[in-house]
């Protein structure tokens, strides 16, 4: 049980010194005399049985108790805020709002699904979807445009600021019209021989795919046009002989609807995680949980 000795103002001013560093500018922000706001310290500390912060003419430091102390007080008070304009976003009838990123390799596949399941559990939400290449949403999400991403882990260089929950995993596929010569005799080295739609440098899969084919002997194809448009290549690979080299994901759909042909190639060693991708600083609201359940709802029924 928390001890009921604790008060708001107690965490507040905390918090508040902490981010200040300094007695003095945290009773100036919070309207308080600076002897009042080292008595609530002092009660805090009491109460807790342990020294938050070390005073000296420099300001404030934490003591390894107010680091622990702080991180849960900061979650505290923003998960209030939250439910204060959560109360306040009800009296307005004002509807929730959720913006995802989605990256091509579930944007066709899995967003359908979710979005319907979403809609179903949060009807009185408004789903704002993003799609786009790996580096340009994760982008978007570390300056806070998008809430959530998923889609497959890029590398740790792309990752750094990021928590990723992994969900499934996915792998790479070669894809090619129905009636592709390739089908009479489908011999992973003859993919040169025809144009290779081939993932963008920075694209999650572009790694995975040159590493399968160095292992299979295949050196620089020089015939290729590079894209993770999912759009794109869907028409362009109808229209054409190219070879698609993409996510399995991207193309679930036109595979089981027989408008794509998989070949039938090995590519086990391509598979990679897909998540959901947040901000580790980032407080979970009530409407990305319940997003966060329709994501797993949709997940447990592949």
């Amino acid at each position: 049980m928390i001890d009921r000795r604790i008060k708001f103002r107690h965490v507040q001013c905390f918090v508040e010194i902490a981010r200040e560093k300094s007695l003095k500018l945290a009773a100036e922000k919070l309207f308080l005399t600076q002897p009042a706001i080292s008595k609530t310290l002092k009660e805090l500390e009491e109460i807790i049985g342990a020294t938050l912060m070390e005073r000296s003419r420099s300001g404030v430091a934490l003591t390894k108790e107010g680091q622990v102390f702080l991180h849960f007080a900061q979650m505290s008070l923003a998960s209030l805020q939250q439910g204060l304009d959560g109360v306040e976003r009800a009296g307005r009838r004002e509807k929730e709002r959720l913006t995802v990123g989605a990256l091509p390799s579930v944007a066709a596949w899995l967003m359908p699904k979710v979005a319907t399941e979403f809609a179903a559990l949060a009807p009185d939400a408004i789903l704002r979807i993003m799609d786009g290449p790996h580096g340009y949403l994760v982008d978007r999400l570390r300056l806070g445009e998008l809430d959530l991403v998923l889609g497959r882990l890029g590398r740790p260089e792309t990752m750094q600021g990021i928590s990723f929950t992994q969900l499934y995993n996915e792998q790479v596929l070669f894809v090619v019209r129905p009636g592709h010569p390739l089908l009479d005799k489908p011999e992973l080295r003859r993919i040169a021989e025809w144009q290779v739609i081939y993932p963008p440098e920075g694209s999650a899969i572009r790694p995975l795919v040159e590493r399968y084919l160095i292992a299979n002997g295949i050196g620089e194809i020089a015939n290729r046009l590079e894209t993770v448009s999912g759009a794109f290549g869907r028409v362009y690979t109808r229209q054409s002989d190219a070879v698609w080299i993409i996510s399995s994901g991207v193309v679930a759909n036109e595979i089981a609807e027989g408008r794509l042909v998989k070949l039938p190639f090995d590519t086990e060693i391509t598979q990679g995680p897909v998540g959901l991708m947040t901000r580790p600083d980032a407080v979970a609201t009530p409407v990305q949980d319940v997003f966060r359940i329709a994501v797993r709802n949709v997940v447990g029924m592949k």
